[in-house]
């Protein structure tokens, strides 16, 4: 799998659908425009294949300039098409394209992987701008920004999309985090998949970019900006079988979870059930050196699990694909800003 570089928008791009985009990008594509500014902004494109905001929106921004100029030049990769044609996150067999960039990313031997380091070689031959990753949530959940760096530029440039900002530092393997040594990074999460609002907010976002004079590095107030950091990943043991209402399965999730997603919750909210034989808790909580912390999140009484400690979920989901192939959800805190 070698990287497809364009140097023009192919005919019919800018008006076919995820699922059409194979029939003009047979693989994944690397597409560099010019601008009146050198300097690139770099924009990821379906790296997960269900998430459509990111075409929809870099579609729109190609379309607004398509007769003249892009105010500033801009590299597009459009990455797992393969994907995107089914309406996949991956395809069965396919590593997560957001878990494999270097470094420290997953399946590192994997010609995917190969291919990713392939464009963070060809983007760090240009003088990049910024990078921006665009992505769409599964759960109910506001529009906010990620970054994985506390450093002015990139909490200005996540503040433009919005005053909701996550800071992490797991999973690995992100593009956020293999283009943070080249330039201010952030993963745009738009809400959830095909809804119109979030493409919208994602082509204006792009669209300031391209027109900003430089990156602002002044820092933010705190009235300015709400910080949170990942601090744990909750995934389903391994051999646990869930759902949210097959009442049959090892673990029963409430259904009510997704809305829960940027709301602070208090230790007793219940999470699900589980079979009253259970031995541990089928939820298992892991820190970011990967320790088992359940013990410190999650009781398990009379079949029903609860959390322990107050923290603030984000990526809570009903879709039982997305569980398996990522997780329950992140928890999170809040970070206080530095003192200036």
């Amino acid at each position: 799998m070698d990287l497809q570089e364009l140097y023009s928008i192919p005919p019919g791009l800018l008006e076919t659908s995820p699922r059409e985009l194979y029939r003009i990008l047979s693989a994944p594509s690397l597409i560099h425009l010019p601008g009146r500014k050198s300097s690139t902004l770099f924009v990821s494109v379906l790296l997960h294949g269900n998430e459509d905001s990111s075409l929809y929106a870099i579609q729109k921004v190609l379309r607004k300039y398509q007769d003249q100029t892009l105010p500033r030049a801009m590299s597009v990769f459009f990455a797992n098409v393969q994907a995107a044609r089914f309406g996949m996150r991956h395809l069965d067999g396919q590593p997560d394209f957001n878990r494999i960039w270097p470094p420290g990313g997953e399946a590192q031997d994997s010609e995917e992987a190969f291919l990713m380091a392939q464009v963070v070689d060809a983007m760090a031959r240009r003088q990049i701008f910024a990078s921006i990753d665009v992505h769409n949530n599964t759960g109910h959940n506001p529009h906010y920004a990620c970054i994985n760096r506390l450093d002015d530029t990139f909490l200005q440039l996540a503040r433009l999309f919005g005053r909701t900002v996550v800071y992490f530092t797991r999973p690995k393997g992100v593009q956020s985090m293999a283009f943070a040594s080249l330039c201010p990074a952030t993963t745009l999460e738009c809400g959830k998949t095909g809804q119109e609002a979030g493409a919208e907010h994602a082509f204006e976002f792009i669209d300031a970019c391209l027109h900003m004079a430089e990156m602002p590095d002044y820092p933010l107030r705190h009235s300015e900006v709400d910080i949170y950091q990942t601090s744990t990943i909750v995934h389903v043991r391994d051999h646990v079988s869930f759902s949210f209402t097959d009442h049959r399965a090892d673990l029963l999730l409430d259904p009510q979870l997704e809305f829960f997603n940027f709301r602070p919750l208090e230790p007793g909210t219940l999470f699900g059930r589980c079979r009253s034989d259970a031995k541990i808790c089928p939820l298992m909580a892991v820190d970011l050196d990967g320790q088992d912390i359940t013990d410190q999140y999650f009781a398990v009484h009379e079949a029903q699990i609860f959390l322990k400690r107050a923290c603030m979920p984000s990526m809570l989901t009903l879709d039982e694909t997305v569980i398996q192939q990522d997780c329950v959800c992140y928890l999170m805190q809040a970070v206080e800003l530095p003192q200036r």
